[in-house]
């Protein structure tokens, strides 16, 4: 560390990393953490971006931005499946990015490309340039381990699920149900395999592997991919929330009022709201979701973002459900959720359990309520809910009666406090890894070290 400020102090050249993040919500937020996170110890960033999701120059004036295009009309973005996206934009995005980094070669060397490990191109964009290139895996490490045990066994004809019941466990990858096995979302199986083959292909010579995650949370995974999975150096240094928690990250425009709210309320009795950037849902389920937070007699934070209900842009709840919550429901677009879990009156977050929302909630001891959606989600909430124990399953969809009991347990009962001394542990255990000599910190200084050696 210390020999970056000196060298900017002598006058030497800054190293220079190139970013590329996927230009999803999901994978954005963390990759501009980690640039953010190697800004502040003395790294020249260049951020190369795709048009669609671009990211606001605006929030890191100390960053260069350079778009590039991909092809991506919104037609395809409203109507194709997912994984057809990414494997489109791994397409389409190769031959720019080439061009895009090419030009900024011209003008000064480029110590080493940071990329998503799903742009699997760039493996062969560093190889033609001859330039090194580390991964970033957005997601959690249990995650990446039980695909790949999903895959080792299904190719050997070992895994038991034939029969089995949506609840029904599987042996081979406890603790995990049928209904855990993550949702690729994807109506073409074919394209998802030869996706994920591509991506592993590209881990190849790659210098290192980047997880936002820390040892305290998945010791167990981290070792596993550690001795199994990936040969190359893995650098666990999240929560990357917390280590770089003053950027500004979100697509979708924020809506700060509700923090004034949040201040009239009593600590610890607001649930908060969210599914995310991409999860929508027909009107029968909102209408569930609205009595259940009704019944609950609990105040409430929803987030109705624009799309999240099915063929309708503009949010029509139940009669009577304004009337019912109107002294302690607050409704927003968008919120800025770091802030609102960090807020001393939001004792509960109702959530898809994306990683980042999941990280973001252990980080600042917020117990949750789960309701998994697509991708990695189910796993996740089952980690949440029945390993780590720090929050509720709702296990039956959204039925307005399981709703208001979810939260009255989690709110107010013997229970949610049990929940909820577990999840301040949990916090504890985040902010030691990230402080001098914790596990993340050193993982830090490992990946500095490594980028300073070439």
């Amino acid at each position: 560390m210390e020999v970056l400020r000196d060298m900017q102090i002598q006058g030497t050249k800054v190293p220079h990393l190139v970013i590329l993040p996927l230009p999803f919500q999901g994978h954005i937020n963390p990759m501009l953490q980690l640039a953010t996170l190697l800004q502040s110890k003395g790294f020249s960033i260049t951020l190369i971006h795709t048009h669609f999701n671009s990211p606001n120059p605006s929030n890191y004036p100390n960053f260069n931005f350079e778009p590039i295009p991909d092809g991506l009309s919104d037609s395809q973005l409203w109507t194709e499946d997912p994984v057809k996206i990414l494997y489109f934009l791994n397409d389409t995005c190769q031959a720019p990015f080439h061009d895009r980094l090419s030009r900024l070669l011209s003008d000064g060397p480029v110590t080493c490309i940071i990329t998503d490990e799903i742009f699997y191109f760039t493996k062969a964009v560093a190889d033609q340039l001859k330039l090194p290139r580390i991964l970033l895996n957005t997601g959690s490490a249990t995650y990446a381990t039980t695909t790949a045990s999903l895959k080792l066994l299904q190719q050997n004809g070992l895994l038991s699920i034939t029969d089995g019941q949506p609840n029904t466990l599987i042996p081979e990858i406890p603790p995990l149900r049928i209904k855990d096995i993550p949702d690729i979302g994807t109506t073409d199986p074919d394209t998802f395999e030869q996706l994920g083959a591509n991506v592993l292909n590209a881990m190849r010579s790659t210098l290192g592997y980047i997880m936002n995650t820390f040892d305290d949370l998945e010791s167990t995974a981290l070792a596993k991919i550690r001795q199994d999975i990936h040969p190359m150096p893995l650098f666990a240094v999240g929560p990357l929330c917390k280590f770089s928690p003053g950027s500004s990250n979100s697509l979708l425009t924020q809506d700060y009022s509700c923090m004034a709210w949040l201040d009239k309320q009593a600590p610890q009795t607001v649930i908060y709201v969210s599914f995310g950037s991409t999860a929508s849902f027909d009107k029968r389920n909102v209408v569930e979701i609205a009595w259940g937070l009704a019944n609950s007699d609990q105040p409430f934070l929803w987030v109705i973002r624009r799309g999240s209900i099915h063929g309708h842009d503009q949010v029509e709840l139940p009669e009577g459900f304004e009337e019912k919550t109107r002294e302690r429901g607050q409704i927003v677009n968008w919120a800025p959720q770091q802030k609102v879990l960090a807020h001393p009156s939001v004792g509960g977050f109702w959530t898809h359990n994306g990683w980042n929302s999941t990280l973001e909630s252990i980080c600042e001891g917020v117990p949750m309520i789960c309701s998994p959606y697509l991708w990695d989600q189910n796993l996740n909430a089952r980690y949440v809910s029945h390993v780590w124990r720090v929050g509720i399953q709702l296990e039956n969809g959204f039925d307005r009666s399981e709703i208001e009991w979810a939260i009255r347990r989690l709110m107010v009962e013997i229970e949610g406090k049990d929940i909820r001394e577990r999840v301040r542990d949990l916090k504890e255990n985040a902010m030691h890894c990230i402080e001098k000599g914790g596990s993340s910190y050193e993982s830090l200084d490992g990946l500095v070290d490594i980028i300073m050696s070439l």
